[in-house]
């Protein structure tokens, strides 16, 4: 497993995975003042999470023809959609709290506040192993982890606040 969490960590698709949990906790908290039902934010998470990975493959296939000046290749195809499906993940991956919101094994606050602060979590967990990668020293780190989650939390706050 730590050979895999350090390759995952080494690509690409860490920065894919950290946008879509961008767009993910947006759109939590854009919904959150009035939520549809847990069912209904499963399917509106997920539905985000597949227009936001074809969004991100469309506009990777246009500047690449268009800076390129050739057609995309099966090669690129496959890096594309493996780039599109990691930034699904993470603007998809909070539907699964709601998903058991909608079994009746969470209430939907609780699916709310678990979906926020896991994808605070993930945000900080990488900005600390983006700083350690690129030679923070471990506390330097933690630092960065905890101010990238610091500026999260304060938009769950402030949202909370006004809401």
């Amino acid at each position: 497993m730590r050979a895999g969490l350090e390759a995952h960590l080494g690509s690409r698709q860490v920065a894919k995975v950290v946008y879509g949990s961008i767009i993910g906790l947006a759109l939590l908290l854009a919904v959150s003042g009035h939520p549809p039902s847990s069912a209904g934010m499963v399917v509106l998470l997920l539905g985000t999470a597949v227009a936001v990975g074809l969004a991100e493959t469309y506009s990777e296939v246009v500047g690449i023809e268009t800076s390129e000046r050739h057609k995309v290749t099966r090669a690129e195809w496959a890096f594309l959609l493996e780039e599109a499906a990691a930034v699904a993940f993470g603007a998809g991956f909070p539907a699964v709290f709601f998903a058991l919101a909608a079994l009746h094994v969470l209430d939907q606050d609780t699916a709310f506040t678990v979906a926020k602060w896991t994808g605070l979590g993930l945000i900080g967990f990488y900005g600390f192993w983006a700083a350690r990668f690129s030679g923070a020293a471990t506390h330097h780190a933690l630092l960065r982890g905890a101010l990238v989650a610091l500026v999260g939390a304060a938009l769950i706050v402030l949202k909370s606040l006004v809401h």
